[in-house]
């Protein structure tokens, strides 16, 4: 799995002019990419790495803070643009292994105590965001220890 995160004073995600998921207070975007070799276990270890990762305010987590999080899927995290002018999604994992894996990521914060929104899986979705810092990083679970 692939996640970007960013710390955010809010963020939003609408999809036909409705708002499906938002958080209103500073917490963490998660934009969140799944690969063919992924499992329930890996998003499990990425959940609670996010969850713990003191990079808020004060350098804090969101389980400190009890802040939330708004989880989006975003396949193009596994784009692939070494050939040519068209990214190739292959490395990218399909929605019927992708769509279980992002709910089992979803699942595993909320165990966890926290406050989730989500965007709407598959979907054509515009994300709204206030950059709290900046603040971004770039978490692959094939680096994680």
């Amino acid at each position: 799995m692939r996640a970007v995160l960013q710390r955010v004073s809010s963020a939003s995600v609408t999809v036909d002019d409705r708002v499906v998921g938002a958080i209103d207070r500073p917490g963490l975007l998660v934009l969140l990419g799944v690969t063919h070799d992924d499992s329930a276990a890996i998003a499990a270890k990425l959940a609670e790495k996010i969850w713990t990762l003191r990079i808020l305010a004060g350098e804090q987590s969101c389980e400190q803070l009890a802040a939330p999080l708004l989880v989006v899927s975003q396949f193009t995290l596994y784009a692939d643009t070494r050939k040519g002018r068209r990214p190739s999604w292959s490395a990218a994992a399909p929605r019927p292994v992708s769509e279980p894996l992002v709910e089992a990521f979803v699942a595993a914060l909320r165990a966890m105590g926290a406050e989730v929104a989500t965007g709407e899986f598959g979907a054509m979705m515009q994300v709204a965001l206030v950059n709290d810092g900046p603040v971004t990083l770039v978490l692959d679970t094939s680096q994680l220890s």
